[in-house]
């Protein structure tokens, strides 16, 4: 068993369905091309410039196979590195590190793409005071992972589901029938943390004296942003969100929002190029 942890995630049954889903009734290449054995030498190393994240898992996934395998993890979760960096070095049965492959690299390039576009966005800001946050758009059953590594990259989660804070969006406000109806139900149901999407300026008033404690700006461009923000006059914490790109985030963090989401980092982070190749000892 691993010691690396993420809260709420399990580690292990992760690496065991993973491996059954890719290796199925057994790896047909190694085990008619590799002698039983046969041992493996290797480093894994990044082609790209990135932020790594992932390694401990990737490594869980040799050991899964071959208990009994060197591993040395070569810079820390969060690192940024230049391409042609070294992360890993490995040593174990050739049959146990090739099989195990492509699930380990599947994992630490998707990871690392995302912490890496994540950085980007963070480093567009800096200095302006505004924080960058993730959204729930994640793949299905990565969704801690994927936060994970939106952190190492050196972003803050938003919610994790729906359970941990209302966020009332334009369609619960529909059918509820106005932002401060919506708010008062919330606020009677007792939940403590209350995210509002307001879309007009002229629905933050009426979401903050229903009791909103957060306001999410939706779409708004960084003229109006500014005013949204003087309204608000720091009451509750600001989120801008919708549509946010690279080149267009210093601009709205300049506006003086508290936070600003971008789906993206989760939704369409590319994966970054890393490879393991055989090393002799």
């Amino acid at each position: 068993m691993s010691s690396f942890q993420i809260d709420g995630f399990d580690l292990d049954a992760f690496v065991a369905a993973t491996l059954a889903e890719d290796v199925g009734s057994g790896d047909i290449t190694a085990s008619a091309v590799i002698p039983a054995d046969a041992m493996f030498s290797g480093v894994m190393d990044s082609r790209d410039p990135i932020v790594v994240a992932g390694l401990p898992i990737a490594a869980a996934f040799f050991r899964a196979l071959d208990p009994a395998a060197s591993i040395e993890i070569l810079v820390p979760e969060g690192a940024q590195v230049a391409a042609g960096s070294d992360l890993m070095r490995l040593h174990g049965s050739a049959r146990a590190m090739l099989t195990a492959e492509r699930a380990a690299l599947n994992t630490v390039q998707h990871l690392s793409g995302i912490a890496t576009m994540t950085r980007g966005y963070v480093d567009r800001i800096a200095g302006t005071g505004a924080i960058l946050l993730d959204t729930r758009k994640t793949i299905p059953g990565l969704r801690r992972l994927e936060k994970y590594a939106t952190r190492m990259g050196g972003a803050q989660n938003h919610r994790m589901g729906l359970w941990d804070a209302a966020m009332i969006k334009d369609n619960h406000v529909a059918v509820a029938g106005s932002v401060g109806a919506a708010v008062a139900r919330a606020v009677a149901a007792g939940i403590a943390r209350i995210i509002v999407e307001v879309d007009r300026i002229d629905q933050i008033e009426p979401a903050l004296a229903a009791g909103a404690t957060h306001l999410l700006l939706d779409n708004m461009d960084p003229p109006t942003l500014r005013g949204a923000v003087t309204l608000i006059g720091g009451r509750v914490p600001s989120e801008a969100s919708g549509g946010v790109r690279i080149d267009t985030i210093r601009a709205i963090a300049e506006t003086g929002v508290t936070y600003i989401s971008v789906g993206r980092l989760t939704q369409s982070a590319p994966a970054v190029d890393i490879g393991l190749d055989f090393a002799p000892a």
